[in-house]
């Protein structure tokens, strides 16, 4: 590749990634919270047969619902002790709401700490 064509990539790439900036990459806040121990966090998860089980059937019945976007298809499902708790980000309050009863219908009432967070619109 000559110069040229070099320099015209590079300064493409270079809008972009300054065209598009991470609005949210900033977890600073979320960090915090995570590190003061008081929630659940991925490396909580059991390891138990149980609680896999559990993570399972959760994660396909959530996959498996047609009315969820692909974002709340990948909300965190941590259990532990039979406990679930539910992370990460939905777009609407139907679909917390949802994505919380299918945990309840698996897991049993009372067992469900639901953590999801709606996104604000843009």
């Amino acid at each position: 590749m000559n110069t040229k064509k070099s320099l015209i990539v590079l300064s493409a790439m270079l809008a972009l990634s300054v065209a598009s900036p991470a609005a949210d990459a900033d977890n600073t806040k979320k960090n915090e919270r995570d590190k003061a121990g008081d929630t659940a966090t991925p490396i909580d998860q059991s390891n138990t047969p149980e609680d896999l089980q559990l993570v399972k059937t959760i994660r396909q019945a959530v996959v498996k619902e047609k009315s969820l976007t692909a974002v709340a298809k990948n909300v965190k499902i941590i259990t532990s002790a039979g406990q679930v708790t539910l992370r990460g980000p939905v777009n609407s309050e139907e679909e917390k709401t949802k994505i919380e009863s299918l945990a309840k219908t698996a897991a049993g009432e009372g067992t469900v700490t639901n953590q999801l967070e709606v996104k604000a619109a843009k």
